[in-house]
């Protein structure tokens, strides 16, 4: 079919809705890095690990409902676009204020002070593993921490990419077998 509308496994029903879904990607992911730098962090204390085991435990239930979302919509991989523009950032920004917090608790936790900027370098480099090693870990807890989140980095990049991409499969299947397309001629 030519113009803007494809078929759901030309990856898209048209551009329209791909460019809006890529637009909700980048604004969620807009909003949580703003977010991150006007989130109050005057009052770092040592509550770290409860901080990080609530944001990651909102992180877990985001990701379960972005699932439970592309399993439900009517363009199951262009919401897969959006559920990652969401769920991947969200996870970087946990990290970043969970090392800031860290860095204000703790000035000798990196091999330098870290402020907002620095840390989300340090979570970025280390979810790309790319470990440029100008900024390391050297406390206890801010190479638990950083394992943590490599550990979990490879998680979502792998588990959730495929948990999110057979989510949009089995949504494709569901509609599929819902509006079977008319057999060509």
């Amino acid at each position: 079919m030519s113009g803007s509308r494809h078929d759901e496994d030309g990856f898209g029903v048209g551009r329209r809705a791909a460019a809006a879904s890529l637009s909700r990607a980048a604004l969620a992911a807009t909003l949580l890095v703003v977010g991150y730098f006007l989130v109050p962090l005057e009052r770092a204390d040592p509550a770290t690990w409860t901080w990080l085991a609530i944001a990651l435990t909102v992180w877990a239930v985001v990701c379960v409902r972005q699932v439970l979302a592309v399993i439900s919509s009517p363009t199951p991989r262009l919401r897969v676009v959006e559920a990652l523009g969401l769920t991947v950032p969200l996870l970087l920004v946990v990290f970043a204020l969970t090392y800031a917090a860290l860095g204000r608790v703790d000035a000798a936790a990196f091999t330098e002070p870290l402020d907002r900027m620095d840390a989300l370098y340090f979570t970025v480099t280390v979810f790309a593993t790319v470990g440029l090693g100008d900024i390391a870990p050297v406390s206890t807890t801010a190479r638990v921490v950083t394992t943590l989140q490599m550990v979990l980095g490879l998680i979502a990049v792998g588990l959730i990419a495929r948990v999110l991409f057979g989510a949009a499969s089995l949504a494709s299947q569901r509609r599929d077998s819902e509006h079977p397309k008319p057999e060509e001629r």
